[in-house]
């Protein structure tokens, strides 16, 4: 396997474990010194504090599918970019536009950049009605 189909497949395990609400294995995924940068706050997480926040992500956001996937894998990362499509626990569909951007290195996501619109966001963070 060359390394661009091994960054692929680490591309195509991390979303569909986020999808699925396994945690784990996106937990596993990330490099141990990994940080995860979000555009909508400026904020860092760890590995630990990103599993925290899909932890909740998924109990809030039950329904999760990765829509229109498109990926361009380069020498030590990818981009990954999709339409997020969701059913909220109280019922509301919402969707979310990403572009996500990440740095491997032996097999593990060592930097996640993730590019979202604002507003969308706001949308799945609104209190359940």
């Amino acid at each position: 396997m060359s390394d661009a189909d091994g960054i692929a497949a680490l591309a195509k395990r991390f979303f569909d474990a986020v999808e699925a609400g396994d945690i784990d294995t996106v937990y596993g995924s990330y490099a141990p010194n990994a940080r995860i940068w979000h555009n909508t706050d400026g904020l860092e997480q760890t590995r630990e504090e990103n599993a925290a926040t899909l932890k909740d992500f998924v109990r809030r956001i039950p329904t999760r599918v990765y829509a229109d996937r498109r990926l361009k894998v380069f020498e030590g990362g990818f981009v990954h970019q999709h339409e997020l499509r969701c059913v909220r626990a109280d019922g509301e569909a919402v969707s979310l536009t990403a572009c996500i951007v990440c740095a491997v290195e032996d097999g593990h996501i060592t930097r996640l950049d993730e590019y979202f619109d604002s507003a969308q966001v706001a949308a799945f963070r609104r209190p359940a009605a």
